[in-house]
């Protein structure tokens, strides 16, 4: 009732022109009345946002759960948004450069948000930034209803909050932002509520209810990695709101399950494969990812495959650049998987390196086409010094670059000194070198050396470049290496 009555004086104000309209109980922003919200709320995260963003678009829900939730428990921090397309000199004014950016102002100054995009994650991280690193919860049936509310709550019980453990638990506490801690130091209510004195339970909403930590040692880095598996699912499904966390997490070795809803694969396989993904969740995560979404379109490239390779898993290492595992066989049954799994951390796998199959015309013409298969033997040939384009199909520049990197191809065409030749680095890799960007350009030397080309990409000097052995090449501007346009995979939305 108190919020229904919340809402209706904020619309009738609205109609008056009184006060800031609102959406969803989201505060809706402009250049007139920024300034003036955010010298009246000591409190407030802003999303600047784009009506035609995807990502965006998938927040939208959560955003406003999260904003209904906190006007709920009458929190003085409120949620706003900005359309940054009608409002282009307010984003501009706060760095604004992709959909959706996220500014928390406390008391007007900002700092980037960099919590989940789930309502429970946002409301965590925004209560987080604004009060104690743990909530002090005094009655057995304040933290029932904090348990109830959120679906991760992670309690400490200490009767004497000086000891070693209590205070690494603070101090844990205050470094991660999307999570609710509570401490407990009242023995009466330790006891209501069935634990010990001096010990951490983790209580959520799905699975195990509760899980006690059990560490021999109550080492900070370990409680924080603990804090984090326990609170994700044994196996994560895969989407914009979970893959913040999913990459961003304490957890770097992911076993990805590609799977069709449609085809009734997440039923078939997942409960099979739960108890092996349990007894490895402190070395990897499993994410289950359905093909059948044409926003994960991109992960089957990225890794290759096709969609009549689904059912079935790869492994990831993301601190060995992103580098990729396939099993044997398609078999998804928990005894493959686990094989697979113990495989790779007993060093008996090899990486999983793309090629394409290499055309039969590959060196028809100026312009030679390579793949991983050929690529060794053409650009380490010690009589030659071999120029190479490592390109994306979808890059916008690499595709203006085409008929200048032909031009140059039939300069020198007839220099058998010289092999000029480009390879797509989406769809082949190389166990020695690895391509962050595109396009990206490589001189390989008679004499074994390999210089990065970062001029201008005029047909002059990609000559000069080439004759000179890369030593001499005219600087390149000052650009964004992409344009707007450019569809650029970050990270999380592989």
């Amino acid at each position: 009732m108190r919020v229904l009555l919340f809402t209706i004086l904020a619309l009738v104000g609205c109609a008056l022109g009184d006060e800031v309209p609102t959406e969803e109980n989201v505060l809706v922003l402009s250049k007139a009345n920024f300034e003036s919200v955010l010298s009246s709320n000591d409190f407030i995260l802003v999303e600047f946002y784009a009506p035609w963003c995807g990502h965006c678009k998938s927040l939208a829900p959560e955003y406003a759960k999260a904003a209904t939730k906190l006007l709920e428990e009458e929190s003085p921090i409120k949620l706003a948004k900005v359309d940054a397309t009608q409002e282009q000199d307010l984003a501009e004014s706060y760095g604004v450069r992709g959909y959706p950016t996220l500014k928390f102002f406390k008391k007007g100054n900002p700092i980037d948000y960099t919590g989940g995009r789930q309502a429970d994650d946002i409301v965590a991280w925004l209560k987080k930034k604004t009060g104690p690193p743990a909530i002090e919860v005094t009655s057995a049936e304040q933290a029932k209803e904090l348990a109830s509310a959120n679906n991760v709550v992670v309690f400490g019980f200490f009767s004497d909050k000086e000891t070693e453990k209590a205070k690494a638990f603070l101090s844990v506490a205050g470094l991660i932002d999307d999570q609710i801690f509570a401490v407990v130091s009242d023995e009466k209510v330790i006891k209501e509520l069935e634990a010990e004195d001096d010990e951490v339970v983790l209580f959520k909403n799905f699975e195990e209810p509760r899980v006690k930590y059990t560490g021999e040692k109550f080492d900070e880095d370990l409680f924080k990695t603990w804090v984090f598996v326990q609170s994700m699912p044994v196996i994560v499904e895969f989407s914009h709101e979970t893959a913040s966390k999913i990459f961003g997490g304490q957890i770097k070795y992911h076993l990805l399950l590609f799977l069709s809803k449609k085809n009734g694969d997440f039923e078939k396989y997942l409960e099979e494969l739960k108890p092996v993904c349990k007894n490895y969740r402190d070395k990897i995560m499993c994410v289950a990812i359905d093909t059948d979404e044409d926003d994960h379109q991109r992960i089957l490239e990225f890794f290759g495959m096709k969609k009549d390779e689904v059912p079935s898993a790869r492994l990831i290492a993301l601190e060995q650049d992103m580098a990729k595992y396939k099993p044997a066989s398609n078999e998804l049954n928990a005894n493959a998987i686990e094989e697979f799994i113990q495989s790779f951390f007993d060093g008996k796998l090899k990486q999983h390196l793309l090629s394409e199959d290499l055309p039969e015309d590959w060196a028809a013409k100026p312009v030679k086409v390579l793949v991983a298969t050929n690529f060794d033997e053409v650009v380490f040939d010690a009589n030659k010094k071999v120029l190479v384009e490592f390109y994306a199909p979808w890059c916008g520049h690499c595709k203006q670059l085409v008929p200048i990197y032909d031009k140059l191809g039939a300069h020198f065409e007839k220099d058998e000194d010289v092999v000029i030749a480009k390879i797509d680095a989406t769809a082949n890799e190389l166990e020695h070198t690895k391509i962050t960007s595109f396009p990206t350009i490589k001189l390989y030397t008679k004499d074994n050396q390999v210089r990065d080309y970062n001029g201008e990409r005029t047909l002059a000097a990609l000559t000069k470049f080439v004759e000179t052995d890369g030593v001499e090449a005219e600087p390149t501007p000052s650009v964004s290496e992409y344009d707007e346009d450019d569809d650029v995979p970050a990270r999380d939305e592989l």
